[in-house]
């Protein structure tokens, strides 16, 4: 996904591309993506989702090139062992944008619709202060731009670097393994209705296990995040 590098034209590298992209399966955590909007600027104060995920005047905006602590992960390297990583991840970002106009420039779109930004506010690069204070870890499956930073970080022994600490991919991958068994066909994705609207809660949500579905008042389970908001249902936020 990085803009910073080209690869010279080659028909050979081209074919196994493709072949790639038809042999690997999209995974769960959205890395399907498109160029769609591709340089446009998003402006506006914004509403704070998680340590790496925006929303500007509706629209949602995932921070590329950075993968945060989950709401309800904890890290190692706190005074009692652990600490509350996710959570501090979600009020730095809050910290940072905290009644700013941000400006983020999309990287593209990935297959839930989200827009993938560079995003700032009064010039300061929010995705790599993510980074450089340890609230987020490089993520260079899609981009190498902060990977100087991380280094950074993890020498200054910051934030996640501070102790032992799982990627959020990792994390992500095992919740999701440990719910999928349990789930019907699968489907580890619980649509819950609440007073707050129709909101979909991923098996690393702080709020997974106390969720339960009644198909009666049009709850279901879902496959997929994209599955979940074409049915009309949205994100669950962190606390």
């Amino acid at each position: 996904m990085s803009e910073l590098y080209r690869i010279p034209f080659s028909p050979r590298l081209v074919a196994l591309a493709l072949a790639a992209v038809v042999l690997v399966p999209a995974p769960f955590d959205g890395s399907a993506r498109t160029p769609d909007d591709h340089g446009t600027i998003i402006s506006g104060r914004a509403v704070v989702i998680d340590g790496d995920t925006l929303e500007i005047g509706g629209e949602r905006i995932r921070l590329e090139g950075i993968d945060a602590p989950e709401a309800d992960q904890t890290c190692g390297g706190g005074w009692f062992g652990m600490w509350k990583c996710g959570r501090a991840a979600t009020e730095q970002l809050r910290w940072l944008t905290g009644g700013r106009r941000i400006d983020c420039e999309s990287a593209g779109r990935d297959k839930y619709g989200r827009v993938l930004g560079w995003c700032s506010a009064g010039g300061r690069d929010l995705n790599a202060e993510m980074v450089r204070t340890g609230h987020a870890w490089a993520f260079v499956k899609y981009s190498t731009r902060y990977q100087a930073l991380e280094a950074e970080a993890r020498r200054s022994k910051v934030g996640v670097w501070k102790g032992d600490a799982e990627p959020a991919w990792v994390f992500r991958e095992r919740r999701w393994a440990a719910a999928e068994p349990a789930a019907p066909k699968g489907c580890a994705i619980k649509g819950n209705v609440t007073a707050n609207g129709h909101i979909y809660h991923m098996p690393w949500s702080p709020w997974y296990a106390k969720v339960r579905i009644e198909p009666a008042k049009g709850e279901r389970w879902f496959c997929t995040e994209a599955e979940a908001t074409k049915a009309g249902f949205r994100p669950a936020m962190a606390p």
